[in-house]
């Protein structure tokens, strides 16, 4: 995807009950095949509980050199939904239009995809994004991520500013 370079992108799953294996994680599994098909080499999903789980997992994927990180699960309302807090954290600076895009995706027939507090950011040369934890978000953050998604990591490695 950057210079003929694959990009190497983590999926991190943020749910108290999937990690304790209340049910499976079908978010991040859907995820991993979503990104896969955008082109990218894949890890994960790594499913963790919400809050501090979710900054270790983040700083490392960080620390080991992935491209993009996509989170799912963790961005709603409920007291436990930490996901944004933990991912600024870690992030050096947000990219706001990614998070607002997905949120407006499929906003006519999923009304409450607005009250989803995901955030998007660069953390040093890493792209982070987070997604929340349904199969139908993580359909539609991925129809705003794939065709972004290698510009943004050219971008975020000095590439110049095409057209």
């Amino acid at each position: 995807m950057t210079g003929g370079n694959v990009v190497r992108a983590l999926v991190i799953t943020a749910s108290n009950r999937a990690a304790a294996g209340v049910y499976p994680d079908k978010s991040g599994v859907l995820l991993a095949e979503l990104l896969a098909s955008a082109g990218c080499d894949v890890a994960g999903p790594r499913v963790v509980p919400d809050g501090d789980p979710v900054e270790t997992a983040l700083r490392d994927g960080v620390a080991e050199g992935f491209e993009v990180i996509v989170t799912t699960g963790g961005t709603g309302l409920t007291p436990t939904d930490l996901t944004p807090e933990m991912t600024r954290r870690v992030i050096d600076r947000e990219i706001p239009g990614i998070a607002e895009a997905v949120r407006q995706m499929n906003r006519e027939k999923v009304p409450t995809s607005i009250l989803s507090r995901g955030l998007a950011g660069q953390a040093g040369s890493t792209l982070i994004v987070n997604l929340p934890g349904s199969t139908g978000g993580v359909r539609d953050g991925m129809a705003v991520l794939a065709p972004i998604l290698a510009h943004a990591v050219d971008q975020i490695h000095g590439g110049d500013h095409r057209g």
